[in-house]
């Protein structure tokens, strides 16, 4: 396997799970990918928790993944980083938003969007299929973002056009493989950054966190190439580094669907799987 990664000074990658469920043999691939990658260009590998939607985080589920990664030879860096132990920092960077007027509160329901674009086949929609936030709030009186994530229902959208105009152009990643791709982050629309129960989207929080603890390569699954888009703006408009990303292939099921969560590794490890089992089926 080509690493595409020098030894030309430390590099930094990370793993991060979220326990709302087991993992299956996606998340082992993804895992074991940057373990391989940190192991041979000498860098360092990080765990990381993202449980910031703690409605749907288990203990049980956190417990499993360090039992899992543990049983297929992996080792990491502590302490690990919990991001339901930080939301400080991710309210740190909404206030940022705020400041530039970048954010706007928006009460609108999902079932509001969707009875919108209903029956009408040319409504925009983002990468993972939802039809876009038509703006309906976006010209309402602006309201504190701490004061906004105190009241349940309403959430902090990003004002697409205000954000792309100010981080102007030039916007682009580079991927392994494929050298530099140019951004297009507006195919998202006005995106949800924050509500009250999830102080933090997950597009806020993982540039927030890979930016704190240094992360230099982004190694994860192809689902997530079109959110890079996002997470670029993101970072041009925080200030934050950019790193290098790797989207790898997903590890499909017989239907060629993507692996569930219900496809536990916990059961692998009952049914006598080997990690050397595991390597071979995912081709590492």
């Amino acid at each position: 396997m080509t690493s595409g990664v020098t030894a030309d000074s430390q590099r930094v990658f990370r793993f991060a799970p979220s326990p709302n469920g087991y993992l299956h043999l996606g998340h082992a691939y993804s895992a074991l990918l940057n373990f391989d990658l940190a192991r041979q260009c000498g860098g360092r590998l990080l765990l990381r928790i993202e449980d910031i939607d703690t409605g749907r985080a288990r203990v049980e589920f956190e417990a499993a993944i360090y039992e899992d990664l543990a049983w297929l030879g992996l080792n990491w860096e502590r302490p690990v980083r919990r991001q339901s132990e930080h939301f400080g920092d991710y309210a740190g960077a909404l206030e940022r938003l705020d400041a530039m007027g970048l954010i706007y509160a928006c009460d609108c329901k999902r079932s509001d969007i969707a009875r919108l674009a209903a029956g009408k086949p040319g409504w925009p929609r983002d990468p993972d299929g939802a039809p876009l936030y038509p703006g309906t709030c976006r010209d309402k009186p602006r309201r504190a973002a701490r004061e906004v994530l105190t009241q349940r229902g309403v959430a902090l959208r990003l004002d697409m056009r205000k954000a792309a105009a100010l981080a102007g152009q030039g916007l682009s990643w580079r991927e392994f493989d494929a050298g530099d791709i140019v951004a297009d982050p507006s195919e998202w629309g006005d995106v949800v950054l924050a509500r009250k129960d999830t102080p933090a989207s997950y597009h806020i929080a993982v540039v927030v966190d890979d930016a704190l603890q240094g992360v230099t390569d982004v190694v994860r699954g192809k689902d997530l190439f079109e959110a890079t888009s996002l997470h670029r703006l993101l970072q041009r408009l925080l200030d934050l580094p950019a790193p290098d990303y790797r989207h790898h292939g997903l590890v499909l099921d017989e239907n060629g669907e993507k692996l569930a969560k219900s496809v536990a590794s916990t059961a692998l490890r009952a049914e006598g799987w080997t990690p050397a089992d595991v390597r071979r089926r995912i081709g590492l």
